[in-house]
């Protein structure tokens, strides 16, 4: 292959990794966060994750679950974060921190679960319910003013909103059943 042609390759190789990082990240996050005590614990195994996962980028196989993969990086360097820090106060054994590692790596699969399913529920609703569950859920908007404005009560425009609520927790438990037995 001509250098033009490595070149490519590279940027290609450097924009995937780009994407991956960028649309995991705040996962990766969340993860790494149950794992040390302080934001700025999180903010360095963050970085030093996101190094050593361009590093290793090469190993990543792209048909595969990228956070899974940096997860895995993201607890050795936790570890390692752990023991360069282990005359602080706040330290964790060993252990434990494979215990919340575990821990939090099931939590965080379940919580993308539970958002997989509500994502996919609210995309099957019709559109006209969807609209109403999500103004009903919109930061500043008043029930009683969407009741007014849809010329129905408080009252009525509760109960609407109260069986739809459960319609869509009927198909997220569902959901949530069928991505759990996939894993």
């Amino acid at each position: 292959m001509g250098e033009r042609g490595q070149q490519d390759s590279g940027e290609a190789r450097y924009e995937l990794f780009v994407q991956c990082l960028a649309q995991n990240e705040p996962d990766l996050r969340r993860f790494i966060r149950s794992l040390l005590p302080t934001r700025n614990d999180v903010d360095e195994v963050v970085q030093r994750t996101a190094i050593i996962a361009w590093r290793k980028f090469e190993q990543f196989d792209p048909q595969t679950h990228f956070l899974r993969w940096a997860a895995v990086i993201a607890r050795f360097e936790a570890l390692a974060y752990r023991r360069e820090m282990a005359r602080d106060r706040l330290v964790f054994r060993e252990d434990v921190m494979e215990l919340m590692a575990r821990e939090g790596l099931e939590e965080f699969n379940a919580r993308k679960g539970e958002q997989e399913a509500l994502e996919t529920c609210l995309e099957k609703m019709p559109e006209k319910q969807r609209r109403f569950i999500t103004l009903a859920y919109t930061k500043g908007v008043s029930i009683a003013a969407l009741a007014e404005e849809s010329g129905s009560t408080a009252a009525a425009y509760y109960m609407r909103l109260k069986r739809l609520r459960q319609k869509l927790m009927d198909c997220i438990e569902v959901k949530v059943a069928q991505y759990n037995s996939a894993q």
